[in-house]
């Protein structure tokens, strides 16, 4: 009999006295028997190194040459480090002395300050009418420019209605009018053309994402340092008047 459920190996291999075929039967019965966990990605460290030589890579960098395991971790202990496996496949692997510790916080951080400065692709979309508003219009094109300085691209979509969609040229000189409007901080990535009732238009930022993410640090940071002087600015008189006060 089989661990899974009672199901014997004759069922297993012809399927007669079980529901599934014999080869789903085959992967199930592996599946549910399989007692193993996922593969640890973290690299053996000290006594989890299981070779009998390695090639040994100082703390610094400098190379040691392959030496027995026993003297690896020896000298290990001696500089209060670690022996840790960078790479395994090599022939003998190769370890590294360092402070594994110290070594895991470093690497997280340079993958979180990664994905901060990260720059992800974002398109902001924009909906007009053909007979738009003047003040509307000044509106929609504010968003516009934000979405430019920002550094994301902007999906600009005209909605035709009724009788407005024999008339495509009112939105097609529409979308001109935003891209000239815009064209110091965007440029037309993708023309005008017809999708049913709207007519589509994309404008892409001369600016790329990382450049205006910096830009943005920076505006934020100088508020912040503008702030912090204001406040400074105006405890000075405060003092001043409670020294007049206290030698009158």
């Amino acid at each position: 009999m089989c661990p899974v459920r009672g199901v014997s190996h004759v069922a297993l291999m012809t399927g007669r006295s079980h529901p599934l075929t014999r080869d789903a039967a085959v992967r199930q019965a592996a599946a549910r028997c399989y007692l193993g966990g996922p593969i640890s990605a973290e690299p053996r460290i000290n006594d989890r190194i299981r070779v009998p030589e390695v090639r040994l890579v100082g703390p610094s960098g400098e190379q040691v040459g392959i030496v027995p395991l026993a003297k690896a971790l020896e000298l290990a202990q001696e500089y209060d480090l670690d022996l840790v496996e960078v790479a395994a496949n090599a022939r003998p692997p190769v370890c590294k002395l360092m402070d594994y510790g110290k070594f895991k916080y470093e690497s997280a951080m340079k993958a979180r300050e990664a994905r901060k400065n990260q720059a992800h692709t974002v398109i902001k979309e924009m909906k007009l009418r053909p007979k738009i508003d003047p003040h509307d219009y000044d509106t929609k094109k504010g968003h516009v420019v934000r979405f430019l300085k920002q550094g994301d691209k902007v999906k600009i979509t005209i909605m035709f209605r009724g009788r407005e969609q024999s008339r495509p040229e009112l939105g097609f000189r529409l979308l001109q009018r935003l891209a000239e409007d815009v064209q110091d901080l965007g440029f037309v990535e993708s023309n005008p053309k017809q999708d049913g009732r709207n007519m589509i238009m994309v404008l892409g930022p001369h600016k790329k994402k990382t450049e205006a993410m910096a830009e943005a640090r920076q505006a934020q940071a100088a508020r912040k340092e503008a702030l912090r002087g204001g406040g400074q600015v105006a405890e000075a008189p405060a003092e001043e008047t409670a020294e007049e006060t206290a030698e009158a």
